[in-house]
């Protein structure tokens, strides 16, 4: 068993400018709910049956709060940078007009990190619609796609010289799929038609929300943050269905952003479960990004359906996260290898990696020796992929501390960092401090 987090002495990932990091989510740290407009994870927590523990997102890690102790805590950790997101509720009246408050809260976060020479990755979307744009369509309504491009201009102009690097969205399939095509997420809409356009719109948004981030600081790198979890045949016969998946779960967006065309899988579509796609989307979808951001967790098997479709066939006696998710590092090698392979790739950045684990607190002390060999192995996965000619230039863990993990509720803690929701005191966890370590050993 690892107990340590170890690269080989040639890496490339332990010299500068390879950048390393941890990552959060507005929604799933911040509370003050009370502070900012309604979203749609607000009201999806609201009803019934939608949430494991039939938790809320309305405290979650009090980061709002607790925001300065939060800073000195990532300090602390010896990273090169912070992944957040903001909060679209938080920074705009349901008028598009700025809430200062709101955004006072942002400037002085970023500020303190500035402070400590901690890189700031921003994050636009991580899934929190404000209610009342999906109470006119969300993301299924068009116009949401400019009521986004106008929030990432107060954003970027209010946020000026504080922002190393943009993305736009995180995780787009997440969003439209899970949300709008099988219902497990916020909004809760169960229509592949729901899904296909809200996936469209989604990509238009991004596409809208680059052309104002060039416009507003064209010296700051912007881009997309895109999940992976690669497509595997359950046996040799399921190869088409591993084909189908991958392009339907996985290539449907990069393609979209790189190639400025959807994947063949578009014609296996009902033509009325097919996107409205308005002359010159396209283009605006795939203009050029400065960084493509992989989130990779796991990957999946598929099986062939006597509709000649595909489903997922999972694997039995293999070792998982929490989660269920099988862990498999070389997935996360194979899959940036496959990407590299398949287009002309900008730089990437592994903007989320990590795992869910049964940690239990005992005497102030979290002995997560599963969660530091998933890292170990994985960061193992990055520098292989690395050595074999992928621009890789950073890292982002999964999470800073344990939050609120969507339809999950509570139950499942992610972070490097243990909360204990009732107090909220912050636990180093063994992962943490091996992280640290690590990092620290670094920059002798």
């Amino acid at each position: 068993m690892f107990k340590t987090i170890s690269l080989p002495g040639t890496s490339a990932l332990l010299k500068s400018p390879f950048i390393f990091g941890v990552a959060t989510a507005s929604f799933q740290i911040e509370g003050s709910h009370n502070t900012r407009l309604p979203c749609i994870w607000d009201t999806f927590c609201s009803k019934p049956n939608t949430i494991a523990d039939n938790s809320n997102g309305n405290h979650a890690c009090e980061h709002v709060k607790y925001w300065q102790k939060d800073v000195q805590m990532i300090a602390d950790l010896a990273v090169d940078a912070y992944r957040l997101s903001i909060s679209w509720p938080r920074v705009l009246h349901q008028d598009g007009s700025l809430n200062i408050q709101g955004m006072a809260f942002y400037k002085s976060l970023l500020q303190a990190l500035k402070a400590r020479n901690i890189k700031t990755y921003v994050t636009l979307y991580h899934w929190d619609l404000p209610q009342h744009l999906e109470d006119n369509g969300g993301w299924l309504n068009r116009d949401t796609a400019y009521q986004f491009a106008h929030y990432a201009h107060i954003v970027t102009q209010q946020l000026e010289g504080l922002v190393d690097s943009y993305a736009t969205l995180n995780e787009p399939f997440c969003s439209a799929y899970l949300g709008y095509e099988i219902g497990v997420h916020a909004p809760g809409i169960k229509s592949q038609k729901a899904g296909r356009q809200a996936a469209h719109h989604l990509l238009l948004a991004h596409g809208l929300a680059m052309q104002v981030i060039r416009k507003n600081c064209p010296k700051i790198e912007a881009g997309i943050v895109l999940n992976f979890s690669p497509a595997y045949p359950f046996t040799p016969d399921d190869e088409r269905a591993a084909k189908l998946a991958d392009d339907y779960h996985n290539q449907w967006y990069i393609r979209a952003v790189l190639e400025g065309c959807y994947p063949e899988v578009i014609n296996e579509l009902a033509n009325d479960a097919k996107p409205q796609i308005s002359d010159g989307d396209m283009a605006i979808i795939s203009q050029k990004i400065d960084f493509l951001g992989v989130n990779y967790y796991t990957r999946i098997h598929y099986k062939n359906t006597p509709d000649h479709w595909f489903s997922e066939a999972p694997l039995e006696n293999i070792a998982t996260t929490d989660m269920g998710w099988e862990i498999y590092p070389q997935g996360l090698c194979e899959l940036l290898l496959s990407l590299n392979d398949r287009y002309t790739l900008p730089k990437v950045y592994i903007t989320e990696n990590g795992a869910a684990m049964a940690d239990v607190l005992i005497d102030a002390k979290v002995d997560d020796i599963h969660r530091i060999n998933y890292y170990h192995t994985h960061l193992n996965a990055v520098h292989n992929a690395v050595e074999q000619g992928v621009n890789v230039q950073g890292y982002f863990a999964w999470s800073l501390m344990d939050n609120f993990e969507w339809a999950y509720g509570y139950e499942k803690r992610f972070g490097l960092v243990y909360v204990d929701y009732q107090t909220q005191q912050r636990t180093l966890k063994q992962s943490a401090i091996a992280y640290r370590d690590f990092l620290k050993q670094r920059q002798k």
